[in-house]
């Protein structure tokens, strides 16, 4: 309210009140004449309130200039219709943008779906429609687990954090990947893409390397036949030929092995997890596992370090974990150097179990720490062909963790060793009722 109006305001109040106190004591009733100025006065203010009522009610449906109008009501007039045409702009701004966005996300070739925090649809655009079967405007307000009712999908809305997208077949049998984003106060934001040219491209380079895996198998043991043979006849060859056919041998198993891991590796890509996990005792399987990689680290000295309790257990297929924790222990004997300590230490906390795999060895920059459980990703290729690894064990060791509901960490500096950890949640570490009686492995 202006300073001007606030003085119309305030001498209009007054002249009627001086009006109808003359005309009070004209009649010699000077209050009977101040009630009825205060009457006219009010009566005045409430019939300006109902042309404001009026006016509202009216621009609501239709904006409409505001009724004239002097003092302050004039200005509470002007001040209300200079606000309603600011959010009218607001608003039309704000149509304009909604609407740009969903010309764009229209456009998209990935579907785009919005629900709120209880998995109401609210809006789609035409790649959610067609790659989910949705259909508008009937589905709109349905929950996604009534519409798309695959077990994986469902599982994912109800009790996934969202962190990984998930794959589902989708009704007319295309391979969909699903991600969500929760944003706001828990509304859900649906990115749906169809993979399936990528899953085809997956299952052939899957059934190609198991396929190729087996063909290879059958020459590569002949192969391996006639070398013994050879072999045993070495002393009858010129020095020439003996050094030939040890290299050969070497690298007649260094294939048996990559064949092997190949094999293994596809089978655990391709298989189902089992569910009727076994209860596994940790510390004799350590035991074992430390007993071969002493047989590998035949010579170098390694000094082999066990931290686990006796009644620790483990729920899962045990030769999948063996595998796993063999090719840790084992990277840590080729890549430490003679004399060099390993360490296994198995631990449980609120949050699970912990097996840790440590070394003083010779380390690894952490810039290659994100590719190392990716098939055949070398550090140092020439450093890992005179070890005779397959550059298979640590994509091993990850799927099998996968499997098993586990990640693993890796944490390792040059020079300075390095520490490979599986973590497994709660429900699939456990104890033993009877500890197991072994030997200590706290053995050079």
């Amino acid at each position: 309210m202006t300073s001007l109006a606030r003085s119309y305001f305030s001498s209009r109040f007054i002249l009627l009140l001086i009006l109808g106190l003359i005309a009070g004591w004209l009649i010699n009733k000077p209050w009977l004449g101040l009630f009825v100025g205060s009457m006219l006065y009010l009566g005045w203010n409430h019939y300006q309130l109902q042309r404001l009522l009026h006016w509202i009610d009216q621009s609501s449906r239709k904006e409409q200039a505001p009724p004239e109008g002097t003092g302050l009501w004039g200005e509470l007039f002007d001040g209300i219709y200079r606000t309603q045409r600011r959010h009218s702009r607001s608003r039309q701004r704000l149509a304009s943008v909604i609407e740009r966005i969903q010309e764009s996300t229209a456009a998209l070739d990935d579907g785009v779906v919005m629900a709120d925090k209880q998995g109401a649809l609210e809006w789609w655009n035409r790649a959610a429609e067609d790659l989910l079967g949705l259909q508008m405007p009937s589905d709109q307000g349905q929950l996604l687990t009534n519409l798309v009712r695959d077990p994986v999908f469902v599982d994912y809305i109800e009790n996934s954090m969202h962190r990984e997208p998930i794959q589902i077949q989708s009704y007319d049998n295309r391979q969909l990947q699903i991600a969500i984003t929760v944003y706001g106060g828990g509304s859900r934001l649906m990115l749906v893409r169809d993979v399936t040219r990528l899953h085809q491209l997956e299952t052939m380079r899957k059934d190609f390397v198991a396929n190729v895996s087996h063909e290879l198998r059958t020459p590569l043991t002949v192969i391996s036949g006639y070398l013994e043979t050879l072999a045993d006849n070495a002393e009858t060859m010129p020095p020439m030929f003996t050094k030939a056919l040890s290299r050969m041998q070497d690298q007649s198993i260094r294939m048996q092995n990559l064949v092997s891991d190949l094999l293994l590796l596809s089978k655990l890509e391709a298989s189902a997890p089992k569910t009727d996990d076994q209860q596994i005792p940790l510390k004799p399987l350590l035991i074992s596992i430390i007993e071969d990689a002493k047989a590998l680290s035949a010579g170098s000295e390694h000094q082999f370090n066990l931290e686990c309790d006796d009644t620790a257990a483990i729920k899962g297929n045990q030769n999948e974990l063996r595998s796993a924790f063999s090719n840790l222990v084992y990277n840590a004997v080729r890549y430490t150097p003679m004399g060099g300590q390993i360490g296994l230490n198995w631990r449980q906390d609120a949050e699970g179990g912990h097996l840790q795999v440590k070394d003083n060895g010779v380390g690894i920059d952490p810039v290659h720490i994100p590719r190392l459980t990716e098939r055949f990703y070398r550090v140092d290729k020439s450093r890992s062909h005179s070890t005779g690894g397959t550059g298979l064990g640590l994509a091993i060791v990850k799927h099998v963790l996968l499997r098993h509901e586990g990640q693993i960490s890796i944490s390792s500096f040059p020079g300075k060793g390095s520490r490979f950890t599986c973590h497994f949640p709660r429900d699939r570490v456990s104890t033993l009722k009877i500890a197991y009686i072994t030997d200590s492995a706290e053995t050079g």
